[in-house]
């Protein structure tokens, strides 16, 4: 393979690493929610960290806050755990049942990120990809699939109209 077609071909996922990255996911996930089993989970994170307590990330200058993103489709709910890069502990979740909600929406700029208003005094930007590449900052996890029925379901099912 050629350099450039290297170059334009982009970074390789280890789906070893990736698959050992949703388990902890999962289990974390479990541990925070009741009947967590009975949600579908991705990883997302926020620049909006002041909703959530991130005093145990490790000391962290950055304004990232990472995510652990589940949702039910039954109950209409979207709970959020926060979480660290390396998957080493978790927050208190903070849940948003649909009928409960001021508004939701998907902004596509000037990041592509899904907002809900659980009132009117704030509100939670998830932004969320496939992967991202820089391990320090976001948890390395390939969720194409799990991403695209996240989004689906965000907006057909639970964004307000």
């Amino acid at each position: 393979m050629g350099f450039f077609s290297r170059l334009f071909k982009g970074p390789q996922i280890d789906m070893e690493k990736s698959a050992a990255n949703a388990k902890k996911m999962r289990e974390l996930f479990n541990q925070a929610v009741k009947d967590g089993d009975s949600y579908k989970i991705i990883f997302g994170y926020t620049e909006d960290v002041s909703r959530f307590n991130y005093g145990f990330v490790h000391g962290s200058k950055t304004k990232i806050g990472n995510l652990i993103v589940g949702w039910n489709e039954a109950s209409q709910t979207i709970v959020v755990v926060p979480t660290v890069p390396d998957l080493s502990g978790r927050g208190e979740p903070t849940y948003y049942p649909r009928p409960e909600i001021l508004k939701a929406y998907r902004n596509k700029y000037p990041t592509d990120a899904f907002i809900i208003y659980p009132d009117r005094k704030g509100y939670i930007g998830i932004n969320a990809y496939d992967w991202l590449e820089d391990e320090k900052l976001y948890v390395y996890v390939s969720q194409d699939r799990e991403l695209a029925e996240f989004t689906d379901f965000f907006i057909n099912r639970y964004a307000t109209k």
